[in-house]
């Protein structure tokens, strides 16, 4: 019954996380596809970063969906009823759901760390890389193409070449913007050297109050991360791979103590030197600003691990709760037992969760916090499955 019970789980979850990964792999694609004008090669090339991503999402579910549907036809076929007849506990059979759905968290677990770093960095790197093509592809369709520091209007495009262009660049610090217009242009990327060239011909350049004429042609090299709407690789802690947050807290537990030593120097150097103004909480705003931006990552930093702990042993947590939900249910239809257990994890888990990752981020409660919604689903699961083996 143990076999048996295993490979109707495992029958189960596999088609149903094979048809929702699929699913959410193409929602992800489209997505990308309608943001940067993806061509056919870019589009093959992000499958694989976005696999890790679709699943990670598609794991819990599908592992709530097969506890669901197995334990819910068992119960209305009245096999746990037989066993309970012929003196076996229905935990003989729970006990398979509850190691698989064990062996599915540490992988959910994994999964999360993958998508979060490997898979969005390749999903950057692919659309920087084949920055070129979508923009020659958005130009073809809309006439038009723009990210934070740089936008390009033209007036046709012929096969690479750019008719009638207007080019904004983004002031540098200090700096003034710049636009180009020409007669036409060519864009060229150089993955190796990181950059975009941009050749224009016979066209006037505009800075400021400066405008210039150029009957010939000049060549202008742009960052492939500022023509990219991708942008430059995220510091954010949520991309950081769980293997580098030792590294990564000790990294920023050093810049806040540069900050502190900063901040107290000049405090120091305005007492005695008897400029009081320099003293003033108004005069040392700005670093105590950067004080607390710098804080408040470093509590993203420690908390991130233990979001994706919590993330990922969700899976258990759900079939703890699914699986003696379905079996005091009786229903045969696997669509509703699924819905009825999964309306309470939506209702209660989803909402505490978050709760717990927004307070953690803040610093309001411990990091452990994040893990307080698994506690009251696996407790409520617990208190089902008392129920179900003692009547």
């Amino acid at each position: 019954m143990t076999r048996y019970v295993l490979a109707e789980l495992l029958q189960v979850f596999l088609v149903a996380l094979g048809a929702l990964t699929l699913f959410m792999i193409v929602v992800g694609l489209v997505k990308e596809v309608q943001q940067q004008g993806l061509g056919l090669v870019q589009i093959l090339l992000l499958v694989p970063y976005v696999l890790p991503e679709a699943m990670r999402f598609a794991v819990p579910g599908t592992m709530l969906f097969a506890a669901a549907s197995v334990f819910g036809r068992l119960a209305a076929s009245n096999e746990i009823t037989a066993l309970k007849a012929a003196g076996v506990s229905p935990l003989a059979v729970i006990w398979p759901a509850i190691g698989l759905a064990l062996v599915v968290s540490f992988f959910s677990v994994w999964l999360n760390d993958v998508a979060v770093s490997w898979g969005r960095d390749g999903i950057r790197r692919v659309i920087v890389e084949g920055v070129e093509e979508i923009i020659y592809g958005r130009l073809r369709q809309q006439r038009s193409y723009s990210t934070a520091q740089v936008s390009i209007n033209v007036k046709a495009v012929e096969g690479r070449r750019l008719i009638r262009p207007t080019l904004s660049f983004a002031s540098g610090p200090g700096g003034a913007p710049a636009t180009v217009s020409a007669a036409e242009a060519e864009l060229a990327a150089d993955a190796a050297a990181g950059t975009l060239v941009v050749t224009l011909r016979d066209g006037t350049l505009h800075m400021g109050d400066v405008k210039a004429s150029f009957p010939d042609t000049i060549v202008r090299e742009v960052p492939l991360d500022a023509v990219s709407r991708k942008g430059v690789a995220s510091t954010s802690p949520s991309e950081i791979a769980m293997a580098a947050f030792p590294q990564a807290r000790r990294e920023q537990a050093g810049r806040i103590d540069r900050f502190e030593q900063l901040a107290a120097g000049r405090w120091a150097q305005s007492l005695l030197a008897g400029r009081m103004e320099g003293a003033v909480p108004a005069a040392v705003e700005p670093i105590q600003q950067t004080l607390k931006h710098e804080r408040s990552r470093l509590g993203r930093i420690v908390m991130e691990p233990w979001r994706r702990w919590a993330n990922g042993f969700s899976c258990l947590c759900f079939v703890l709760v699914g699986a003696p939900m379905a079996i005091r249910m009786r229903n045969a239809d696997f669509l509703t037992s699924f819905f009825m257990c999964f309306l309470p994890i939506l209702v209660v888990y989803y909402p505490v969760f978050m709760l717990g990752v927004d307070q953690a981020k803040r610093g309001v409660v411990p990091p452990v916090a994040v893990w307080t919604g698994n506690v009251l689903i696996a407790a409520w699961g617990w208190w089902l499955l008392r129920r179900v083996v003692r009547t």
